[in-house]
């Protein structure tokens, strides 16, 4: 059947949260604290493997408390801060307990986040197609206004988002709202996205499910050029 729409998920699909060493450096540089580049790079490396960025490596080892709370960080906003505060705190960081709170706040900015080379070349290619889109993405937070800083929030028709609905891909739920807002069955809409679990839920429906892979920006050049061959 022939292709009419399509879903993309947003983290490691469309954009890419910057490096962990960036994330930090931002946050205590608009603080001016004095830091060596040591430090920095130390600092970094405990808060990527606690899986402390959102949107960056996951936890290797989650500590007991916060076992559920991961499972269901998605559901809520509140739920998705105290997670990954929770696992900032455990990098132990030597600058005050606030940090941990503006970290967060840090990635949810638009500087955080940089769209894959041919993000907007394929969204732009879709809509000239008159292809509808939506993305659809577990998150806790309202991703729009980083699709706006890049001009991406006209390409997009539908954002369908965990937390405004209170569920999480691979619930095939998530993805038949999106394909009810883009006005069309789900075998004729596909979904494309990073996560091998999360986002192969759509299946279940009917949707064919194109996975990319979840890569720094500057190692990913052209993985979503296949999307368009896709569509009708």
């Amino acid at each position: 059947m022939t292709i009419k729409g399509c879903m993309f998920d947003f983290s490691g699909t469309l954009l890419r949260v910057e490096a962990t060493e960036n994330w930090l450096r931002a946050v205590l540089d608009d603080a001016c604290v004095p830091v060596t580049g040591a430090e920095v790079a130390e600092y970094a490396q405990r808060l990527e493997r606690l899986g402390a960025l959102p949107g960056g490596i996951s936890p290797q080892v989650l500590p007991r408390h916060l076992e559920q709370p991961w499972a269901e960080r998605d559901l809520t906003p509140e739920c998705h801060r105290a997670v990954y505060t929770g696992l900032a705190r455990q990098a132990e960081l030597p600058w005050g307990d606030e940090v941990y709170d503006t970290l967060y706040a840090r990635h949810m900015t638009p500087a955080a986040w940089n769209p894959y080379p041919d993000t907007a070349e394929v969204l732009r290619e879709l809509r000239q197609r008159g292809i509808p889109v939506a993305v659809v993405s577990n998150i806790g937070w309202d991703l729009r206004p980083v699709f706006r800083a890049y001009g991406l929030d006209v390409l997009v028709d539908a954002f369908v988002l965990s937390y405004e609905h209170g569920v999480q891909k691979p619930d095939p739920r998530l993805f038949r709202t999106a394909c009810e807002l883009l006005g069309l069955p789900p075998e004729q809409v596909a979904m494309v996205g990073d996560d091998r679990r999360a986002d192969t839920g759509a299946a279940a429906l009917g949707c064919p499910v194109h996975l990319v892979d979840h890569l720094p920006v500057d190692q990913r050049p052209g993985a979503l050029l296949p999307v368009l061959d896709l569509v009708g």
